[in-house]
């Protein structure tokens, strides 16, 4: 008080300008500084609420099955941050700068966020490129895994590896550092909705044109073109390459990435710095943005190698599995064989030839299908690649004759053994008949018990008409959903979640949107496919090859798709969804995304402030932002309950104009009045204030029967304690002898009153937003002694706690609180502590009558019982 009494003499006296006596006025000057204060309570109690709805999104995106991304967590760490910091000004400016030491606080906690966010596995210097031969599977790190594992090969008998270099990490971040490249890629993934594909596409493109409008430093320049000149010596002079990505993270055993970065084919030495822009690029293609978002991975995390090897004048090409994919336990091989380069292959544009081949010694070939294929790609001696169409009877023959298959399939068992688990290899053979080993990973292989389902499946009465039937099962499952055939970029943009994708060729890029769809459907394709793979990962049921899909299936109908028996039904084929229920794979849960975010919330969403009576409730004891803002919640509460009743003598504002004994004035905080009002009065009628007229209402709910009959001895306790506390004496300045006063506004009311021999102060708060509501309510004094005035405390304590409120009683002064309740409860508890006000006057001088106390005590919560029924 007595420093509200120098600002307030400071303005009345300290000024320059000149001002009329009604501005001078304290009052006047009192009530706009409580007006100040409210608004800002205000203002905080709304930054409160969009601080706890930021911290509840992001707690149930670790408890859903929603995929997010980094830029999901920055974007809300950002938010909370920013909110928090505004919080804490706003308390400051509510308390006059009481709690200054929550900017220390909340610099604190914001630096361990920061840190979690920027950590990163220190990456080793090292040189910029390497030579193939250089490498193996302990060069992961620097080369990725692509690149590692064909240098591990390289070094194999018997196995033959193109010759090549790699472009290594250090060169990456040589490049991304030069350029400041990082910042202004994150700048423009921050704002994306990376479900929101045109939105996505844009920042996709934008992110490109700044990598190939970047330079290369001229160091990584040297370097690249050295390692050129170093491979031509080994090959032969103008040697065009082949440029590949070998990203860290891709071709490992959780994650393929499977065709969602660009290849390079045919590049010579002018074109080299350019096409290493173009696969550094790809990283920011749509489908490589979408895949790293579907499996949680961190995009600093997912560093760009870059591969460059020797091209190969394949004659044929493609793709095989050391085991099968559809079941872990069928010890076969099986190869997918195109005519030419194995680009048509892995892109689906054809159906390749399928051979399986048995893993026992003699290797068998247990089974051959030849497809027809209309065209090639070759590499010819001038050094171009061209589509040639097949013509009779290529367009039928096979791709690579048997003997190759089994030549193939025993350099599969080879590698396989090597690396001690199956393996998805690409290979190339030769004019002269030499197989060249052009990519081997980990291969991701579906369970026994998926694999069962097919002959479940083919027992199962389907009613539904077969649309089309046949094709291969490139990732097994039965889905529904209407059927949206894509063949166009816009087609893809407008692709809606839950159909089903219906396309002439399994395309890479069609991973975009396989996190929508619920099943796939293609023409041509096979299981080597890159799509085949992605889809498999995300668990999404995929039949390609099937050649008439786009011809035989209606746009937007109904359609269930069964990759068991290899059918597509007409509607929704309820007995196969019954036994086949959808089993898309979430593979957010443990990924580097998710166990950011896990690390985040512990600086944010903990509470260890939960005493404000604790000597740990200090801005120094808040160890989170959700500490800060429970502390900052609870000091405005607080600070408000303060200003409100050293400011209830004011008499700035209007007069209650109501049929009660007792005077009440009312001021307005800004919105609580409502119609027309008289300069010094107001009329219940013109109360805006919800809160107030609740606590009205309960007042005048019940009328009071009068002061209760007293006995002897609790006249003589009154005439004790009048005599010996000045409080009670009807003349001087004491808390009973203040006006009954209400602060309102539209959400709010301080409610300040005498009531008989005690004094009571309400303070609410009422939205439709259950975190902003709150009830402050205190209870003081009494005219018997000091154990009848413990008593009725003890009573009201019991009815309070009755209906969760929260309860302190000290001596003869009680503190109660309620927060976080609904409009419609919290506004019939105000109406209870209305009646509370009226019904408790003057029972402390029979609280030693334990007949005449179970009376009032019944009553009193029959009375309740019709304010808060029994639902509350």
């Amino acid at each position: 008080m007595f420093r509200l009494k120098k600002v307030i003499k400071k303005i009345f006296f300290g000024g320059k300008q000149k001002s009329t006596n009604t501005e001078k006025s304290p009052d006047n000057i009192i009530r706009s500084r409580f007006k100040t204060k409210y608004w800002n309570f205000k203002n905080l109690l709304s930054i409160n609420n969009t601080i706890l709805e930021s911290m509840s999104k992001i707690e149930l995106a670790l408890k859903g099955t929603q995929r997010f991304s980094m830029e999901f967590i920055r974007g809300n760490c950002t938010s909370i941050s920013v909110n928090i910091y505004k919080l804490i000004k706003k308390i400051n400016d509510i308390s006059d700068g009481r709690y200054e030491t929550l900017y220390h606080t909340f610099a604190d906690i914001q630096f361990r966020i920061d840190q979690i966010l920027e950590e990163r596995e220190k990456s080793v210097d090292g040189k910029l490129v390497l030579s193939i031969e250089d490498i193996n599977t302990n060069s992961t790190t620097h080369t990725g895994s692509k690149m590692a594992n064909l240098g591990e090969i390289m070094n194999m008998t018997d196995i033959n590896v193109p010759h090549g270099f790699v472009i290594t990490v250090s060169a990456y971040h040589l490049f991304l550092d030069h350029s400041d490249l990082q910042k202004n890629i994150n700048q423009q993934l921050q704002s994306v909705d990376i479900e929101n594909i045109k939105m996505l596409k844009m920042a996709s493109s934008n992110i490109q044109k700044l990598i190939m409008q970047s330079s290369v430093p001229l160091e990584l320049e040297a370097a690249i073109f050295d390692g050129y000149k170093r491979l031509q010596e080994k090959t032969e002079k103008d040697v065009k390459v082949s440029m590949r990505s070998s990203a860290l993270g891709e071709d490992s055993q959780d994650f393929s990435f499977a065709g969602q970065y660009h290849t390079e084919l045919n590049v010579g030495f002018k074109t080299l710095i350019d096409s290493y822009k173009k696969i550094i690029s790809s990283k920011y293609s749509i489908q490589a943005i979408t895949y790293r978002f579907n499996n949680g991975l961190l995009d600093e995390d997912i560093i760009m190698c870059v591969g460059c090897m020797a091209m190969v004048e394949a004659i044929s090409s493609g793709v095989m599995y050391s085991k099968d994919p559809d079941d872990i336990y069928n010890d076969i091989v099986v190869i997918n064989a195109v005519p030419g380069l194995g680009k048509a292959a892995v892109e689906g544009s054809v159906s390749p030839d399928l051979f399986v081949v048995s893993k026992e010694q003699t290797f068998q070939l247990l089974k051959k299908e030849i497809h027809v294929k209309d065209q090639k790609i070759v590499f010819f001696s001038n050094k171009e690649l061209h589509i040639i169409e097949l013509s009779d009877p290529d367009k039928y023959g096979p791709a690579i004759t048997d003997k190759q298959a089994y030549s193939l399939a025993k350099q599969a068992v080879m590698l396989e053994n090597h690396f001690n688990t199956p393996q998805d290899i690409e290979w190339a053979i030769e004019k002269d008949g030499m197989i060249r080993i052009l990519q081997s990973r980990p291969l991701k292989q579906l369970k026994k018990e998926d694999n069962e389902f097919i002959d479940n499946s083919l027992s199962i009465k389907v009613n539904n008409q077969t649309i089309l039937s046949g094709g291969v099962a490139a990732s097994p499952g039965v889905a529904f959903g209407p059927a949206f055939i894509v063949n166009t970029a816009e087609e893809i943009y407008n692709f809606p979640a839950g159909a089903v994708l219906v396309a002439k060729n399994s395309l890479p890029n069609l991973a975009t949107i396989l996190n929508r769809a619920a099943a796939v459907v293609t023409d041509h394709g096979g299981i080597a496919g890159h799509l085949a793979t992605v889809s498999r990962e995300f668990g999404i049921p995929a039949l390609f090859g099937t050649f008439t899909a786009t011809q035989n299936i209606t746009n937007k109908t109904i359609i269930t798709v069964d990759t068991y028996s290899r059918k597509v039904y007409e509607g929704k084929a309820e007995a196969l969804l019954k036994k086949f229920p959808a089993k898309r794979i979430s593979s957010i849960k443990g990924s580097p995304v998710y166990i950011t975010l896990e690390k985040i919330l512990k600086q944010i969403t903990p509470l260890n402030l939960t005493d404000p009576k604790g000597s740990n409730f200090t801005p120094e004891g808040c160890l989170t932002y959700h500490d800060i803002t429970r502390f900052c919640h609870e000091m405005a509460i607080t600070e408000m309950f303060d200003s409100g009743t050293n400011n209830n003598q004011i008499k700035a504002g209007k007069r209650l104009v109501v049929d009660v004994p007792t005077q009440w004035w009312i001021i307005d905080l800004g919105d609580g009045f409502k119609g027309s009002i008289e300069k010094d009065t107001v009329r219940l009628e013109n109360i805006a204030s919800a809160p107030m007229l609740s606590l009205w209402e309960g007042m005048m709910a019940v009328k009071w029967d009068g002061p209760p009959s007293i006995d002897a001895g609790g006249f003589m306790s009154i005439m004790v304690q009048s005599t010996m506390n000045r409080d009670l004496c009807a003349s001087g300045r004491s808390i009973y002898s203040q006006n009954n006063c209400a602060i309102i506004s539209k959400n709010f009311c301080n409610f300040s009153c005498r009531c008989g021999y005690h004094y009571l102060v309400a303070q609410t708060f009422v939205s439709d937003q259950s975190r902003e509501n709150y009830i402050k309510f205190c209870f003081k004094g009494g005219a018997a002694d000091q154990n009848r005035k413990f008593l009725r405390m003890k009573l009201i304590e019991e009815i309070l706690i009755k209906y969760d409120f929260q309860v302190e009683i000290c001596e003869d002064y009680m503190n109660a609180t309620i927060v976080g309740y609904d409009q419609s409860s919290t506004i019939k508890r105000l109406k209870m502590l209305g009646y509370l006000t009226m019904h408790t006057r003057q029972l402390d001088m029979i609280m030693n009558n334990p007949a005449r106390v179970a009376y009032y005590k019944k009553k009193m919560l029959k009375d309740i019982s019709f304010l808060i029924p029994a639902n509350k």
